[in-house]
């Protein structure tokens, strides 16, 4: 292989063999750490792995005669988990790079000669997962992940593009990714007994957790997952630009633990779950619960084989033959490296002082990256034209600021360059952790070290306290401070690249891996290892809703308690005869509702006597049939007139329905003027089907349905539903004007109460609660979300106790409530502390909301409250 170098001057002697394409873009940077053939530490690991990776740990290439080659590709990632896997003998799950890859072409053994820590992966290790479609696939790499992930999680959503074609592929390729892993989990369980630990990479791979989970439980494969993130995770203010975001975070939650670099992005994910999702967070153990399971979210900052670095540096020639002090760089060419802030930072340098001319140069190696896309090969021209402007503007006949090497570097040149420059200048606007800045440190001599100038904005610069730390779109900051590391005497360069030194030897990448399998408890336990403990959220207590509905009850005048029955009240049942209500929860709703300040609603899908029956607390209102008949406590009822032949109709379709898709376990539900189909028992290897032709049913006699709780519900055709509803009953109990006195609070679990929360945002609290039904991928308009119906009967206790906090006192500061029966006048005081700059979910447009939706009909006996203010 012949190389050449690009842009060297007679003053810096490079020699040809630095350059190395094979190991471009392989890390952050575009180099990689081979493994020291010498090192025998190795991880005790009990269960067997499976990694999950964009690429296979190896490059495949077909010869002259179609056959396939194999070519070492030790990128850090493969340095430190390829052993692991070899040693459990588990399985790595990623594409071929080939397009043309077929089920008869086989996976090469390793070479002989082969020392790369690949090699002892075995074409029984791997998994290739195919990819057929070239345009797929460009729409998923290019479009997805690089066009829109990449800007986007690096806090640069004006780069970012949004197109719902290229997040239909990446939601494609990663149930194909999906797929493949879960052929790769099967091929294991039956060689083990062991849970096998799956370890998914990065962010082409946010989405395939939850499809591999739905399918270990319905198989009833005890696995454990892990995610690891190898880019920044954004604040919410950018994540929830993109449009899909609520899959994006319960993709990643779909695994057990969720890792980051640093706590910054542990953060970042817990407040996107909190806010984009409703989901309750544990910010002191860094825990979320979703769908009834704990996830971890952990930080785990990646490190570099460190020892191999020292080892390379040590034995690496000279390769600088000038006299001049070097200011390096090394970076992959992309926008989220600040080259051009830098080079205009080391332009303003050289002005600002001059006596650093001809006796310091800047060496930048850009190693090329997605040159066919068109921004980065105008970033490439821009950074060219200015490396030829500073030239121009400062070169002496024997002298050049800048030497600008645009290729790949081999890895003992690199470590040359660590290990003679004066300083190492990292400045990223924005990285997940920059490995360069580490290499860096290991290669630096302990006698006469360099400095390290790090920006802030590398996950590396919340570490590396002891780097100079500067603000790269700061020209002038970065300046002075390359004057002061040029400066710094030794005893300071000393002090701060021991402690670098020591924290970046005992932080390497088998601590990382270390880190992870203690964290999935992968480890095998002994006196001297971790011992792995599973952590969990703590049950949500009374006092957890103090923060959100205190304030909001403790201004109100009246509290509107909207609530659903089968899944919120009561728990699922496998028919729903069999569903009841707590008898707990039932004593508690019988004590708010003998508070006259309170006001409770139950709202069903069942008809109005069925609920009735089987709530059986008087002094609440009724809603049956998604609220198309509604009964109050005082016996006014109201039922929303139906079309002229309406029920005719429906009984037609349910006989129909009856006839044709009440096989395998599936049967039929009428309910007065809906009719649910139900599948819940319906075998997993028909259900599809099944579902598919009572859909067309439904289609057929014109009805629109959702699909909730494992059944097919269909849609009042007279556009009632429970959102509708919900406004008529709160009219109805407090009046016209009722948004400027009540307080309304919404609790269920159905597709239909999603209906009822989109209506009340902005005016009601609106909880999703979470069942054994419920998706792991589940789009919502409620604020927070509740675990189950016992999470539901904690919220109605914290609402009992606020309330019963009430007194009645001739003073201070109060709220008039009107009864209703006797019309006498109580004043309210509320006990407890109000917070005057507490938030309250009110919508000043609601009052033209509710009567662009005011109903149809009304009930017989419309209750209204007669409001007096006293002087």
């Amino acid at each position: 292989m012949s190389h050449r170098l690009t842009m060297t001057p007679d003053a810096l002697n490079l020699k040809s063999e630095l350059f190395d394409t094979s190991s471009c873009g392989t890390d952050s940077t575009g180099y990689s750490s081979e493994d020291d053939p010498d090192d025998t530490t190795m991880h005790h690991v009990a269960n067997p792995m499976i990694v999950v990776s964009n690429r296979l740990p190896f490059v495949l290439k077909r010869n002259k005669n179609g056959q396939l080659e194999r070519k070492a590709s030790a990128g850090g990632l493969v340095t430190a988990v390829a052993p692991v896997v070899i040693e459990c003998d588990g399985l790595w799950v990623g594409w071929t790079g080939l397009q043309d890859y077929s089920h008869e072409d086989v996976i090469p053994e390793s070479s002989p000669d082969d020392l790369a820590p690949t090699a002892g992966l075995k074409s029984r290790n791997i998994v290739p997962v195919r990819i057929d479609s070239a345009s797929l696939f460009d729409q998923y790499y290019n479009g997805c992940c690089n066009a829109t992930f990449w800007p986007l999680f690096h806090s640069m959503p004006d780069r970012a593009v949004f197109n719902i074609e290229t997040w239909k592929a990446y939601t494609q390729v990663n149930e194909d990714f999906a797929t493949t892993t879960l052929d790769a989990i099967r091929k294991l369980e039956v060689k083990t007994s062991a849970a096998p630990i799956v370890w998914l990479h990065d962010y082409h791979l946010m989405l395939a957790a939850n499809t591999i989970r739905d399918a270990c439980v319905e198989e009833e494969i005890n696995i454990r997952m892990g995610f690891f993130l190898h880019i920044p995770f954004p604040s919410w203010d950018i994540m929830r630009i993109f449009p899909w975001c609520d899959e994006i975070l319960q993709g990643m939650l779909g695994c057990d633990m969720v890792g980051f670099h640093i706590e910054d992005y542990c953060i970042n994910f817990l407040d996107c779950c909190q806010r984009c999702l409703g989901c309750r967070v544990d910010r002191n153990k860094m825990l979320v619960e979703h769908c009834g399971r704990t996830v971890q979210v952990k930080i785990l900052p990646i490190g570099i084989p460190y020892d191999r670095f020292v080892s390379l540096a040590k034995d690496a020639p000279r390769v600088y033959s000038c006299e001049c002090r070097v200011i390096l760089g090394v970076d992959r060419l992309d926008y989220t490296k600040g080259l051009v802030s830098r080079l205009k930072s080391f332009q303003r340098f050289l002005v600002k002082y001059p006596k650093w001319i001809g006796k310091v140069l800047l060496l930048q190696v850009a190693v090329p990256s997605r040159t066919d896309v068109k921004e980065y090969q105008e970033l490439k021209e821009e950074i060219d034209k200015l490396v030829g402007c500073i030239n121009g503007q400062f070169s002496t006949p024997s002298w050049s600021p800048i030497r600008y090497i645009y290729g790949c570097v081999n890895q003992e040149q690199l470590a040359a360059f660590y290990r003679d420059a004066s300083v190492g200048l990292i400045t990223p606007l924005r990285d997940g952790m920059n490995l360069v800045a580490k290499e860096f440190v290991a290669c630096q001599p302990e006698q006469d070290p360099g400095v390290l100038i790090l920006s802030p904005f590398a996950g590396a610069g919340g570490i590396m306290q002891e780097a100079l730390q500067v603000n790269p779109y700061e020209t002038e900051n970065v300046s002075d401070t390359l004057n002061r590391a040029l400066e710094m005497p030794l005893d300071e360069r000393q002090l701060r690249m021991f402690q670098l030194k020591k924290r970046e030897k005992r932080m390497d990448v088998d601590a990382w891996v270390k880190g992870f399998l203690q964290t999935m408890g992968a480890i095998y336990v002994d006196r001297h290892e971790y011992k792995h403990t599973e952590q969990y959220i703590e049950k949500m207590e009374v006092r957890d809703f103090d923060q959100n509905l205190g304030p909001l009850i403790d201004k109100c005048t009246k509290l509107g308690v909207i609530l659903d029955f089968d899944g919120t009240l009561s728990f699922l049942a496998q028919k729903p005869a069999l569903a009841i209500i707590p008898p707990e929860t039932k004593r508690v709703l019988e004590r708010l509702s003998n508070i006259s300040d309170c006001k409770i609603t139950v709202i069903s899908g069942r008809s109005i006597e069925e609920l009735q029956q089987k709530v059986g607390v008087d002094g609440i209102t009724y809603a049956g049939n998604h609220g198309l008949e509604i009964l109050h406590p005082d016996g006014t009822r109201f039922n929303h007139p139906m079309p002229s032949g309406y029920k005719e109709r429906l009984a037609k379709f349910e006989v129909e329905l009856r006839e044709t898709c009440t096989s395998d376990g599936a049967w039929v539900e009428p309910k007065g003027l809906l009719v649910a189909w139900h599948y819940r028992e319906v075998p997993k290897e028909k259900r599809d089907s099944l579902i598919e032709l009572a859909a067309s049913i439904y289609t057929k006699h014109n009805y629109e349905f959702f699909n909730v709780s494992k059944r097919l519900e269909n849609v009042p055709p007279v556009g009632w539903d429970r959102g509708r509803s919900s406004i008529h009953i709160l009219r109805s109990l407090f009046g016209v004007d009722w948004e400027e006195i009540v307080q309304v609070i919404y609790a269920g679990d159905s597709a239909a109460d999603e209906f009822a929360m989109e209506v009340l945002k902005g005016v009601a609290y609106t909880y999703k609660v979470i069942n054994e039904d419920t998706t792991a991928i589940t789009k919502t308009w409620a604020n927070s979300r509740l675990q189950g119906p016992d999470a539901v009967l904690t919220m109605l206790k914290f609402l009992e106790r606020k309330l019963s906090g009430r007194k009645i006192k001739s003073a201070r500061q109060s709220a008039i409530s009107s009864l209703q029966s006797s019309k006498e006048l109580l004043e309210v005081v509320i006990d407890d502390v109000i917070n005057e700059e507490a938030p309250r979910p009110r919508s000043s447009s609601f009052t033209g909301l509710s009567r662009k939706l005011r109903p149809r009909a009304y009930s017989q006996k419309l209750v209204t409250n007669t409001r007096k203010v006293t002087p």
